[in-house]
């Protein structure tokens, strides 16, 4: 079944990434002032139609930018694709782990992040959790294409398998009383966020080497999803490469 993707970023990176674009929708005005959309459709022989705004708008629920596209569905890895991804680049695995995250709009913002922090891959559950959809794929401004996603059956036994292999699973907790810069992120490592509202849940927590927490000084209680993943990444950035 096909995936209806949208924004000029998301749909350029798409073609340029080699995934596969049935057909693609957009208006006269696009073709005029973004002259690297026509080259890249016409150098990769892609199907297209010119159409009115109106259409665009009927087609998708969001900011289209003036252009639509079809596409084959989004692949999910195994987690061997991911290990492997770090040992090509003869890298300390990093990884994430997504408990139960249901809005597009945060695992989009978690591609986002995980790509520019050189996260090897990323891991969700295939029941009560967002899958990969347009959603998703324009709020990653692209990173969808880039950052691998593996679906598990069952989060907990993916990771024990992890943990065999030799990576250390942090768990971002705000009950924990370790502070998220405690932690050491010179390891092969998998980092666990929580959902929106539930956070880490208790199996998945209780099979976590180390959680820690991100320290609040403000009257709020907790992070966004998306921003706490961030905070993390950046975190293991900064360790793993001081200045």
């Amino acid at each position: 079944m096909s995936d209806i993707i949208y924004g000029k970023n998301t749909v350029i990176e798409m073609i340029k990434s080699g995934h596969q674009i049935e057909e693609l929708w957009m208006i006269d005005n696009i073709v005029t002032k973004e002259h690297n959309i026509k080259e890249y459709i016409l150098k990769n022989q892609i199907k297209y139609h010119l159409v009115h705004r109106k259409q665009l708008d009927q087609m998708v629920k969001g900011n289209h930018q003036g252009i639509v596209a079809r596409i084959a569905p989004f692949h999910y890895y195994d987690i061997d694709d991911l290990l492997e991804e770090a040992k090509d680049k003869q890298e300390k695995a990093l990884l994430m782990i997504l408990d139960g995250l249901e809005d597009p709009h945060n695992l989009g913002a978690i591609l986002r992040s995980a790509d520019c922090c050189g996260v090897h891959g990323v891991i969700i559950p295939k029941n009560r959790s967002v899958s990969l959809n347009a959603t998703v794929a324009k709020m990653s401004s692209g990173a969808i294409e880039y950052v691998k996603v593996a679906k598990v059956t069952n989060l907990t036994t993916t990771i024990k398998k992890l943990k065999k292999l030799g990576l250390w699973i942090i768990g971002c907790d705000a009950n924990s009383n370790m502070d998220y810069r405690q932690m050491d992120a010179c390891v092969p490592l998998a980092i666990v966020i929580g959902s929106e509202g539930k956070g880490i849940s208790r199996l998945v927590k209780e099979n976590c080497d180390v959680l820690v927490k991100l320290p609040m000084k403000g009257h709020v209680t907790s992070l966004n999803a998306s921003v706490a993943a961030s905070i993390m990444l950046y975190e293991v950035v900064n360790k793993r490469c001081p200045l």
